[in-house]
């Protein structure tokens, strides 16, 4: 249950974090040249955009090999992007290759350690792998990181309630 929860929301947490600009200015498809004439195009920058909002919809649709191709050809335009890497994991997730979806989560948190996304879903990646316990740290780690307002944050909270109760449960 706990997984479809995190495939539903997948793309939407990084869709619903609020825009401090960060995000506006990374994929900015206009630059002015010298002279303080027209903007330009950035032709791959305008990809980037265009194939993650791409994948994220599709992740909302739960067409996670549409998403997959979508986020693969915005990594490949820019592999340093974590909330490309994030969502990739959400995608896998959703197709149970939750080993693959673990080295993308920690691949994003490799690339920026405060993407808290990505502990929410290694997070679920470590338990449908069967570690329990590195699932449970994972969702400690989210909800330490997280924002009071954070709309996961009960999600997570009750995650971490339930496994620990069924760790507490087995012998």
């Amino acid at each position: 249950m706990l997984t479809a929860i995190v495939i539903a929301a997948g793309g939407i947490v990084i869709a619903a974090v609020p825009d401090d600009g960060a995000f506006s200015r990374l994929f900015s498809t206009a630059s002015a040249p010298p002279g303080g004439q027209a903007p330009t195009i950035d032709p791959a920058r305008q990809e980037i955009h265009q194939r993650f909002q791409q994948g994220v919809i599709m992740l909302h649709a739960k067409q996670h090999e549409h998403a997959m191709t979508a986020f693969h050809r915005v990594l490949e335009l820019d592999p340093a992007l974590p909330e490309a890497h994030v969502n990739m994991g959400f995608a896998l997730i959703g197709l149970e290759r939750y080993s693959a979806a673990r080295d993308f989560f920690e691949s994003a948190m490799t690339l920026r350690k405060d993407q808290v996304n990505a502990y929410y879903g290694l997070a679920v990646a470590l338990d449908g792998m069967g570690d329990r316990a590195g699932a449970i740290g994972a969702m400690r780690t989210f909800v330490h990181l997280s924002r009071p307002d954070d709309p996961y944050l009960r999600k997570a909270q009750a995650a971490l309630w339930e496994w620990e109760e069924g760790k507490m449960r087995v012998p």
